[in-house]
């Protein structure tokens, strides 16, 4: 007896809300949503990609950023994480998540927190939170909402929804998000 063979696609399970942290048009006819990891080195990689595909699709593209680290393989993806979201709670996430990724190799807490003080940032105030972990739930709904949707590493990408299972170059990205458009 055969079984018979089930093609499904994955689908974003959590829809995009206003508590999401998004860069790009509200309006825009393509939301992509990126499960990532600051420690990640193809998160690194495909970082200056998107932020490449957000600057030639600007009226087009709406990025939402989620958090999935992957903490038994970066020691520092949640501490990094919640230093984007103390930085969010001060309206300086997008700058934070940016420094993240362009500085990957400097994680660690004394990196991290000379980055807060490079983006003007209070490190006490940061540190504090970071050490009572009060962004922790917001981290971990996150990555729970990412298990739900399929994914299993980092970088995953949903495009309107459907998971993204093409490359992450810009050409891919390109393609990926015109055909969106155009669909």
């Amino acid at each position: 007896m055969t079984t018979p063979l089930q093609v499904t696609t994955a689908r974003l399970r959590i829809p995009v809300t206003e508590v999401d942290h998004a860069r790009g048009p509200a309006e825009a006819p393509v939301t992509l949503v990126e499960y990532g990891d600051f420690q990640c080195r193809f998160c690194g990689a495909a970082h200056a990609n998107l932020t490449e595909l957000l600057r030639q699709r600007a009226d087009q593209v709406r990025l939402v950023y989620r958090h999935f680290p992957i903490a038994n393989v970066h020691p520092y993806a949640e501490s990094a994480a919640e230093a984007a979201e103390a930085a969010g709670r001060r309206g300086r996430y997008w700058a934070m998540h940016d420094w993240l990724y362009e500085h990957q190799d400097q994680l660690d807490p004394v990196h991290l927190s000379l980055g807060v003080e490079q983006l003007g940032l209070p490190p006490d105030e940061i540190d504090a939170e970071m050490t009572g972990h009060a962004h922790a739930d917001r981290v971990r709904r996150d990555f729970v909402g990412g298990i739900r949707s399929g994914v299993t590493g980092t970088p995953t990408l949903f495009v309107n929804e459907v998971r993204h299972d093409g490359g992450y170059d810009l050409a891919d990205l390109l393609a990926a998000v015109d055909a969106a458009a155009n669909a």
